[in-house]
């Protein structure tokens, strides 16, 4: 079976609602082809309502977007009225469960990994580093994040402004771009918080993933916990 070619507009709402859903998902054409195993041009001419799909390509675009078939032919789903499609995505983490890096300073566990194209990374940390010294330099990437402290005390170091310290229940928002630490400031070894970064960039996981694994142990890490 193969793809069907039509005048244009005549698929104008699939073409709509396959973007709307690629870009719910904060993906470009070119990853939903890798995700997908379908033809960039392919994509390109269905988006543009030049191009139809048969049923087994319809199962392979949906399979590789993890979304359902009806998406792409209802309007009220793909596109409502507030403007963002719904996507209808959930993922639950389970106490201990998620994404570990472990290193000698800090140990952060990354939650809800089975979903891509996110614009929220929740992460739950664990801080042990005292100083800067220890803990490298100030990070840097895309978005905004609030960190949420649940247990001990933590000092929060930015590029602009004297250290805070937050205690248990305390939290703080900044605009991530900004050099950012966050450090052991309690008597206890290791202070804990939950930590959400937020981005329009559809990287922002592998651009977290990249900065933590900098002094990543070589032993234990990248692993998911039982």
């Amino acid at each position: 079976m193969s793809e069907t070619t039509t005048p244009e507009g005549a698929n104008s709402q699939l073409g709509q609602c396959l973007k709307a859903a690629r870009q719910a998902r904060g993906l470009t054409l070119k990853q939903v082809a890798e995700r997908t195993g379908m033809a960039l041009s392919t994509l390109s001419k269905v988006e543009n309502g030049l191009m139809s799909l048969t049923y087994d390509k319809l199962l392979q675009l949906t399979s590789g977007l993890k979304m359902e078939i009806a998406e792409l032919f209802n309007p009220a789903v793909a596109a409502p009225a507030q403007g963002r499609p719904v996507t209808a995505r959930r993922s639950i983490s389970r106490a201990g469960q998620g994404q570990l890096i472990n290193t000698k300073f800090y140990t952060y566990t990354y939650q809800c990994t089975d979903l891509i194209g996110k614009r929220m990374v929740p992460i739950v940390a664990e801080v042990r580093a005292r100083s800067l010294d220890e803990f490298g330099p100030l990070l840097r990437h895309a978005g905004e994040e609030y960190f949420l402290v649940t247990s001990g005390r933590v000092a929060v170091h930015t590029e602009f402004y004297a250290p805070e310290i937050l205690g248990e229940g305390d939290g703080i928002y900044l605009d991530s771009t900004m050099g950012h630490a966050y450090l052991n400031a309690g008597e206890a070894a290791s202070a804990k918080g939950v930590c959400l970064c937020t981005s329009e960039a559809p990287d922002l996981y592998d651009q977290l993933r990249q900065i933590a694994s900098r002094e990543e142990a070589p032993l234990g890490a990248d692993e998911s916990s039982p």
